[in-house]
């Protein structure tokens, strides 16, 4: 029996990405880290994952950890997959520091038929108080790093994100807002209070005119 449940320092946005996540699957990890999403899928949902992640020692960690795991670079090496190799992209609290986001959203949804994307809300309250109250770029819980340290280069609000979804004609089949310390919550994406109130969006998104996946909970209610 699998003790996730009770693992309190899982992400709360890495809970949300398991429960969307089909078993079986094929998922790339884009900017993966040491692996611990990928070990969570490949534990809990028998997914065929692989990763990308830009960071040396980071990438001998994965493959400590038997992942299979590249040096890569998101804005560059992207390019080089091929078309719908993967059923999911993910892309957790790394867009922010991708220096093309456009093109690497675009990219993701290329390679895989749905892309998860995670990514700290500048729109957030506490973002916009310091903002008012110091006149100084923030450091919240979400975005702990000073600004001249911080390897965020491209920050954006949950309403940017949302606009970016519709220039590039994608489809949002899942929103979520994640608070530190609590389960991840289900939001509409255009309602203007849920760009106050995520501290964390996540989107799960596809291509317009492409059949929607059931997530993994509804597979699993389905018993499929």
């Amino acid at each position: 029996m699998s003790g996730f449940g009770e693992d309190r320092a899982v992400r709360e946005d890495f809970r949300e990405i398991l429960r969307l996540v089909r078993p079986g699957t094929r998922v790339l990890d884009v900017g993966c880290g040491e692996g611990e999403l990928l070990e969570l899928l490949s534990r809990e949902k028998s997914v065929d994952g692989r990763g990308v992640e830009l960071e040396a020692q980071n990438v001998s960690a994965c493959l400590a950890r038997g992942l299979a795991v590249v040096q890569g670079d998101a804005d560059r090496d992207l390019d080089h997959f091929p078309t719908k190799a993967f059923d999911y992209a993910v892309l957790s609290q790394t867009l922010q520091a991708t220096r093309n986001p456009r093109h690497v959203l675009s990219e993701l949804l290329r390679i895989a038929d749905q892309a998860i994307v995670s990514f700290p809300n500048f729109g957030h309250w506490r973002v916009r108080w310091s903002l008012l109250t110091r006149g100084r770029m923030p450091e919240t819980r979400a975005l702990p790093e000073p600004w001249w340290s911080t390897p965020n280069i491209h920050l954006c609000s949950l309403a940017d994100f949302a606009a970016l979804t519709d220039d590039l004609d994608l489809r949002v089949d899942h929103a979520a807002a994640l608070v530190r310390g609590q389960a991840a919550r289900p939001i509409d994406p255009g309602r203007g209070i849920e760009n106050w109130r995520a501290e964390n969006a996540l989107f799960l998104l596809s291509r317009r005119g492409a059949e929607p996946e059931p997530t993994g909970e509804q597979r699993d209610l389905f018993g499929a």
